[in-house]
Formats: structure tokens, C-alpha cells, sequence
């Protein structure tokens, strides 16, 4: 039998070892489902998107051109094959609306925010203005805007 410094010893070592595995390991198991899809966490990780030469006030007076959101629209169309929720999770992801949301009047990144959803509404869904508002006014899409806006906050404080 071993000695009772040899059992110290090792009892140690394996309270190291728990201690380490238990610290090494990321957090993200108690992060939401949805986050283990690579492209829901982080659908534009490999879209090049040069933020330099984003310009807000010509989009403002001129409006957008929808082809320059296709990876956006692509990306929310995969999400939302999965869940409205997903979808939302996606949107809010899109680097050149976190910079509106960040950087522009509350009203501003409205306006912006309801013309790309609008925008996709009519591209995927073929709705007018009047319906896609509607569904942006919805319970259901509320809930799950807020609810990814939660997750999303959640995720970026573990980061």
C-alpha cells in the first residue's frame, strides 16, 4: 500500500487536474442551441465586408441597393429555415448593422432596421411594406428579436 505522503501527493495532483479541466473548458454549453450551428454563431465569419467605405448618409438620402445585402438576406433565409428565432440571431449579427445600431441616431438604425427587413420580407416572402410591417409589429417576432438580442449579449459577455 502506498504511503500516506504518496496518497497526499496524488489526491493532489488529481484536485489539480479536476480544477484545470473543469477551468479549460469553455462555457458555452449553458450558451443556447441554437449556438452550436457555426452559421447561426457566426454566419459571417468568412464574408468579407469592408466597413471602411460604408457610407451611411448617401444610404440615407439615396436608400440601398438590395444586392449589396445578399449575404445578409442569404444568411437570414438559412436562419430562418431553422427558426425565427435563428433568423433574428443572424440579422442582428450582420457587422454593418451592429455599426448603424452603435453609431447612428436611435431613429436612424430604425429606419435602417425596418428597410432590410422589409427588403427580405419582399425578396423571400414577396410581401409589400404594409404586410412586412405587420409581421415586424408581431408578438412572435418581437419575442424572438428580444430573445436572440438576449442570447446574443449573453454570448459576448463570456467572450
Amino acid at each position: 500500500m502506498a504511503s500516506a505522503d504518496k496518497l497526499r501527493k496524488r489526491a493532489q495532483r488529481a484536485k489539480a487536474k479536476a480544477k484545470q479541466n473543469r477551468s479549460g473548458k469553455p462555457r458555452t454549453a449553458a450558451l443556447h442551441p441554437l449556438l452550436a450551428d457555426p452559421l447561426i454563431n457566426e454566419p459571417f465569419h468568412r464574408v468579407l465586408i469592408d466597413l471602411d467605405t460604408f457610407d451611411f448618409k448617401d444610404i440615407e438620402e439615396n436608400g440601398f441597393n438590395p444586392a449589396d445585402y445578399d449575404d445578409l438576406f442569404r444568411m437570414m433565409r438559412y436562419g430562418e429555415r431553422i427558426s425565427l428565432l435563428a433568423m433574428c440571431v443572424v440579422f442582428l449579427q450582420y457587422p454593418v448593422l451592429e455599426r448603424v445600431l452603435a453609431e447612428q441616431t436611435p431613429d436612424s438604425a430604425i429606419n435602417f432596421t425596418m428597410a432590410l427587413l422589409t427588403t427580405y420580407r419582399d425578396i423571400f416572402h414577396g410581401e409589400d411594406p404594409d404586410t412586412a410591417l405587420e409581421w415586424m409589429e408581431s408578438d412572435a417576432f418581437r419575442t424572438a428579436y428580444n430573445q436572440a438580442s438576449a442570447i446574443l449579449q449573453e454570448r459576448n459577455s463570456r467572450r
